[in-house]
């Protein structure tokens, strides 16, 4: 009777874990994770069968009115997606880590920024919302996960195409983002 009672304990505890994930991501239906896993690129373009090519859905996708792109389902968990922000023909664009989002500072912001070719992305962390990192689903970069509000990664992207990128803790929260590079 022991081995059964701790089988029914571990059942109700995986339950409740996973039931408070999907309520603080706020899925509400078979999503999970938005989109395919993409493991196979190797490089960082992700315009070529990648896990999120643009699919626009309205005036093209700039701003943060009318239609937004869907990146092929890559943002429909992500809390503060309001669309894509251009900022196309600077040289340095910076997003934050740990933004407002997802039931707390699970966010960047913003999620989704356009970009010409040469644009340096510089992440800067605010300090709220626990370890964050910034990963690219390609594995083309890769961050030290911190806490420290004030650090920084960058990455500089050379070649047109959209990257998708995750905090690796905060995946489910729908913690994600998206760089398009022209």
């Amino acid at each position: 009777m022991f081995e059964s009672e701790r089988c029914t304990r571990r059942s109700v505890v995986l339950s409740t874990g996973t039931l408070a994930l999907t309520a603080l991501a706020g899925c509400s239906g078979g999503g999970g994770g938005g989109g395919s896993e993409n493991d196979g690129g190797g490089g960082e373009s992700q315009s070529d069968g990648g896990t999120a090519t643009e699919t626009e859905s309205g005036d093209g996708g700039g701003g943060s009115g009318g239609g937004t792109p869907s990146f092929d389902g890559w943002m429909e968990n992500v809390g503060n997606y309001d669309g894509v922000v251009d900022e196309t023909g600077g040289d340095e664009v910076t997003v934050a880590v740990g933004a407002e989002g997802n039931g707390g500072a699970y966010a960047f912001g913003p999620p989704a920024v356009r970009v010409s070719s040469g644009t340096t992305v510089v992440w800067e962390w605010t300090g709220q919302g626990a370890q964050h990192n910034v990963a690219a689903e390609s594995g083309g970069f890769e961050s030290d996960l911190s806490a420290e509000e004030g650090f920084t990664f960058e990455h500089t992207f050379s070649e047109s195409g959209t990257y998708t990128y995750v905090c690796t803790p905060h995946r489910t929260l729908g913690m994600k983002g998206v760089v398009v590079v022209e």
